[in-house]
């Protein structure tokens, strides 16, 4: 049976962090950690948006601020959700230096500033990879009865598992990637005022040092920074009832200049962000 964990507010993420980071750290006559996620939900109810932390968001992201939310500003008011079960002593795996692998958002209507939200976020389907374990992290938005966002948030925590070992692709040769829509710096400035109105403070993503044991040369930038604000690009022109699933691939290195693609196709939109030189993705997207 599901263990519920109702709350009143979101968690701290001050507190979510600290969790984390003395969940890094062996405990002596602590049991070990599971090998199955444990079946538990959150659930915040009655949630009201603060028009502040919206405008902050807009600010970091590059997205518009009006009266209704950006299509991922709900990811960033369900993340403590999922931290706080990502950091308890008994999941699988401590949640300091995972990344984000991919993402799927599905709104079914546009969500007004005002409307009170329930939350409610588990996490499932803990699998291996060739570079770690995968988890989904669900979240589902209603307001009253009706379902307006759900969303799927793949994590990635890099270890060995029984697939590192298995035989590896052909690296795809660098290719010259096509004329831009336009191109975009990113440094660490820019990711430091996500971190602050996201409140992921990941140390891959605010310090080079942190950044560097966890495996990465420097700090990198969120891939949720990256999925918002590549939406800035098609504004105005995002249906209600939508889809929008993004793919992180190498990461964006701070500093770096990216290129931006938008290409309207049938029934939406193909967006990336590459590397202007090897034509690499850091993120593909689609929306439909």
């Amino acid at each position: 049976m599901t263990q519920m964990i109702t709350l009143t507010e979101p968690p701290k993420n001050s507190s979510l962090f600290i969790k984390a980071a003395l969940g890094a750290v062996p405990v002596p006559l602590v049991s070990a950690r599971n090998s199955t996620v444990p079946d538990r939900a959150v659930r915040l109810d009655g949630f009201k948006v603060d028009p502040d932390h919206l405008a902050a968001y807009c600010r970091a992201t590059g997205l518009r601020f009006n009266d209704s939310l950006p299509l991922t500003y709900p990811f960033i008011l369900s993340f403590p959700l999922a931290m706080q079960l990502v950091v308890a002593r008994d999941f699988p795996f401590v949640a300091v230096g995972a990344v984000h692998a991919q993402n799927e958002i599905e709104r079914t209507r546009e969500i007004s500033v005002s409307e009170p939200l329930d939350f409610k976020t588990h996490i499932e389907n803990l699998r291996e990879h060739p570079k770690g374990l995968l988890v989904d992290a669900v979240t589902e938005v209603k307001v009253g009865r009706e379902l307006v966002w759900r969303q799927v948030t793949t994590f990635l925590h890099q270890q060995r598992t029984s697939l590192s070992d298995g035989p590896k692709p052909e690296p795809k040769p660098d290719e010259v990637p096509p004329p831009p829509l336009r191109t975009m710096r990113v440094d660490q400035k820019t990711i430091s005022r996500y971190a602050a109105a996201s409140g992921d403070h990941n140390p891959i993503h605010t310090s080079a040092l942190g950044a560097k044991a966890f495996g990465f040369p420097k700090a990198i930038a969120h891939g949720m920074w990256s999925a918002a604000n590549i939406l800035g690009n098609i504004e105005g022109r995002i249906p209600e009832h939508t889809t929008y699933s993004v793919k992180f691939g190498k990461p964006i290195l701070l500093p770096s200049t990216v290129n931006v693609y938008a290409d309207q196709v049938g029934g939406g939109w193909d967006l990336a962000l590459r590397n202007p030189k090897k034509g690499y993705p850091h993120l593909t997207a689609t929306l439909r």
